[in-house]
Order: structure tokens, then C-alpha cells, then sequence
């Protein structure tokens, strides 16, 4: 399977690297929210398809599906070399050229930002839970919330957040740092063991299994 490359990141598709820049500066100086880019240029007589722009994230899906270590196995069996500075590269390439007209874009960022450990996970986090609260799109609430994303913000904090895994018959965890959330915590059943407590606060995690079933 050929995977292309531009800019040293990983490309949407071959040649996307020659698409129009979009002066992203620009056109959110000009317009209270560019969620719907698409709407805005082809009310300008342009079409999203020109630009290196993208309308949710799609690229950056595959941080949400795959931990970094499991992406470096992938890509390493397709012939490629993709390290941490590469992804990290193309995550930052892709961060600045998403317009979030999806409400699951901001889940999904969280995701993978949580997994690339850095601290602004909590803020496409904080987004993803006021999506349908604050009506961040503007008039889709009234015509229902999204169960998917909702969902999504609890899967977040049980694994994106925790770092939690099932790897090699045991539970692992590695908590991103977040100072912007002081403490949560969940309980979770776990091979027959019900009620494993695991809560993080202050930089420390807390694990705590019942003495009983």
C-alpha cells in the first residue's frame, strides 16, 4: 500500500501539498465562526476543494484509532518510517488547517492530542461536552443531540485521558497531564472485578479493587 507524503507529514492524498493555502488568518478575522467553511467559499464563489483545508479531522483519525507505538508497527510493515517527530509534525500540519465543521472533530482531536500528550487535549475535550449544550453549530441542537459525540467525551476520559489499554493480558495506564483538570475518576469492571476504582489528582493516580466480589 503506497502512503504519499508532503512537507514531511502524511498527505490526505497524493498531491493534496499543491492545493492553494488558505489565509486561515484571514477568514476568521472576517466571519464569527468558519465551522462551515465550505458554506463561506461557495458563497464566495470557491470550493473547499482547492484549498489545503479540511472540514473535520481525517488524517489525524488515524491517532485516534491507533496508538502512536501501534502506528510506527503499521507503517513500519507498509515500508515507512513514521517516528513520533513525524506524527507529531503532521498532527500539528493538520491542527491548523481544520475548520471543525463536524461535532465529533473536537472528540477526535482531543483523542489525539491526549495520546500525543499535550496539554490541549482538554480544550477540543471541553468542546466536544458543550457541543450540543452550547449549541456550538449554531442550530443543530433543536433538531437533536449527537448521541455519538456524547458517548465519545465519556470514552475520552475512561481511555483518552487515562491512557488506559489491554495490552499483553493486563490494564495499562498512562494519564496525560492536564493541569486544566484538577481531578476525575470512574469505576470500571476489569477480568470478573467489578468496581475498580481508578482516580487521578494532582499529578497522582489512584487505583483501588475491591477486597471482594
Amino acid at each position: 500500500m503506497r502512503v504519499p507524503f508532503h512537507q514531511g507529514v502524511i498527505s490526505r492524498f497524493d498531491g493534496y501539498g499543491d492545493l492553494a493555502e488558505l489565509d486561515w488568518d484571514a477568514y476568521r478575522a472576517r466571519y464569527d465562526s468558519i465551522r462551515r467553511l465550505d458554506r463561506i467559499l461557495e458563497a464566495e464563489g470557491y470550493t473547499v476543494n482547492r484549498y489545503q483545508a479540511s472540514q473535520q479531522a481525517d488524517v489525524l483519525m488515524l491517532g485516534y484509532l491507533f496508538s502512536a507505538a501501534e502506528l510506527r508497527d503499521l507503517f513500519r510493515r507498509l515500508g515507512y518510517d513514521v517516528d513520533d517527530e513525524i506524527w507529531r509534525r503532521t498532527v500539528g500540519y493538520y491542527l491548523k488547517r481544520t475548520s471543525h465543521g463536524s461535532t465529533l472533530s473536537g472528540l477526535v482531536l482531543a483523542w489525539v492530542l491526549a495520546r500525543a500528550r499535550q496539554a490541549e487535549a482538554w480544550t477540543y475535550g471541553k468542546e466536544a461536552l458543550e457541543q450540543d449544550v452550547a449549541d456550538l453549530q449554531g442550530g443543530t441542537t433543536g433538531e437533536g443531540i449527537h448521541l455519538g459525540a456524547m458517548a465519545g467525551t465519556l470514552d475520552l476520559v475512561q481511555r483518552g485521558l487515562t491512557g488506559l489499554e489491554t495490552r499483553e493480558d493486563a490494564l495499562r495506564l498512562d494519564p496525560v497531564p492536564l493541569p486544566a483538570l484538577s481531578e476525575y475518576g470512574f469505576s470500571l469492571r476489569c477480568r470478573g472485578h467489578r468496581g475498580v476504582r481508578v482516580r487521578l489528582r494532582s499529578g497522582l493516580l489512584g487505583i483501588g479493587v475491591p477486597d471482594s466480589e
